[in-house]
């Protein structure tokens, strides 16, 4: 089986195990879900779906965050970690938003990555699930480290996960095998502690294999 099918069928294996693909972070529009990416940074999704409500009450949209105070913001998003970088990233990537995009969250890799604190990784979040662009990989902690164990990858760079994972995936499925694979993640393929036995890919997976010689 080469890295293709396998991919297919990790593909397949997982969407009948999670029918339902959705990101886990709450939002209610496109500016709300790349706020919360931006707060998911070295925090989790539980986390930031706690924290957000408030934000999100008292900042309705762009022009909302862009006036703000940062020290206000930073007091909301105090408890995500990281939150005076994070804080002075949203204000100003909204106020970048209102005053260059109309208020439109772009809709472009390379405008996406010109905002403060949106790297690849955020951008392919919001072109895979906001505008549905076919071929968005989302490189999460969990993703990375699953198809580096099926075997699919072979690094833990992100960009170079992106890059691989861009060229085996059908494209139309790579946004929904990402969110996924973090189900899957939270779920099965526990970091230190894989629930090989339970697991829809342990006969295509790489590490499965060589865990199984050397017993």
């Amino acid at each position: 089986m080469n890295k293709k099918e396998k991919a297919l069928f990790a593909v397949n294996a997982l969407k009948e195990k999670y029918p339902g693909a959705l990101c886990s972070l709450d939002a209610g529009n496109p500016l709300e879900l790349l706020i919360a990416t931006r707060l998911s940074a070295q925090c989790t999704d539980a986390r930031v779906n706690l924290v957000t409500p408030a934000l999100f009450e008292k900042y309705r949209n762009a022009d909302d965050f862009a006036r703000a105070d940062v020290a206000d913001v930073e007091k909301l998003v105090h408890s995500c970690g990281f939150y005076r970088a994070k804080a002075r990233d949203i204000v100003e990537m909204c106020r970048i938003i209102r005053d260059e995009h109309g208020g439109k969250v772009p809709d472009t890799m390379e405008k996406l990555t010109a905002l403060p604190g949106v790297g690849r990784k955020t951008a392919n979040l919001i072109m895979g699930d906001v505008y549905h662009e076919p071929g968005a990989v989302v490189t999460d902690t969990h993703v990375i480290r699953i198809t580096n164990l099926l075997g699919l990858v072979n690094t833990k760079d992100p960009a170079k996960v992106e890059s691989a994972l861009r060229a085996i995936l059908p494209p139309d499925e790579s946004n929904d095998f990402c969110h996924r694979c973090v189900l899957h993640g939270r779920e099965t393929c526990v970091s230190g502690r894989p629930k090989c036995e339970n697991c829809v890919l342990n006969s295509v997976c790489s590490h499965r294999v060589k865990t199984s010689e050397k017993q």
